[in-house]
């Protein structure tokens, strides 16, 4: 009963929040990839639905958003995600995302115990001219505490079509290679491009020796 009264004053909170908003920034939208890799990690096995729905609030850009992942064929390889991310000045961001992985819809989403559902992780992100940084750690729901850092440099950007190379490395949940599992490694190596709705990805993680080829079609208003 308790459980049940938080969410409702939560939700209340919310829809009071934005019914007084006079001007929206909305976003919503999907995307449908061949397969789901995320920080050089494969999640199913088979073509994946990634809906998306975010706020971004006028004057201050605090963006509230939620973001999921639905594998087609295995309920088990499902996700969705809580995010607040708060500008820090021209070039700096904060961000806090709740995972949740609920599977085959069985999951507790209210229990946030180590053993529940539920990953917490605080990330910061620098962005200036073609250049990224972002750094996260897992603070709760990951006895790790896993770490992962990720550098991205734009080196396309026009009417034709946007191309960007990345790095990534991590440890604890991120590594999983025989040699030494959960130490820090490269786990996230290569190339996005898009065009139009079209983006193509070839991810390399050298911790599993492997690599995929993605292919997904962004369906936004």
């Amino acid at each position: 009963m308790k459980k049940t009264s938080k969410f409702l004053t939560l939700l209340v909170g919310i829809v009071v929040m934005f019914s007084g908003v006079a001007k929206a920034d909305w976003s919503v939208g999907a995307d449908v990839v061949s397969r789901y890799v995320w920080r050089g990690t494969q999640f199913g096995d088979g073509v994946a639905a990634q809906p998306w729905l975010s706020y971004t609030f006028p004057g201050i850009g605090v963006e509230v958003g939620a973001w999921g992942s639905y594998d087609l064929s295995d309920d088990d390889e499902n996700e969705a995600d809580l995010y607040v991310t708060v500008p820090l000045g021209e070039n700096f961001s904060f961000t806090v995302t709740d995972y949740f992985f609920p599977s085959g819809g069985d999951d507790n989403y209210f229990d946030w115990s180590d053993d529940g559902g539920h990953v917490i992780e605080l990330g910061a992100g620098f962005e200036a001219s073609n250049f990224s940084l972002m750094g996260a750690v897992n603070v709760s729901g990951d006895d790790d505490n896993s770490v992962y850092v990720e550098a991205g440099y734009t080196f396309c950007d026009n009417d034709i079509c946007t191309a960007s190379l990345f790095a990534g490395a991590g440890d604890g949940q991120y590594t999983n290679g025989s040699d030494a599992a959960g130490d820090f490694d490269l786990v996230n190596v290569g190339v996005t491009a898009s065009k139009d709705i079209f983006t193509a990805s070839y991810i390399v993680n050298p911790d599993l020796e492997t690599s995929w080829l993605v292919l997904g079609v962004t369906l936004e208003p």
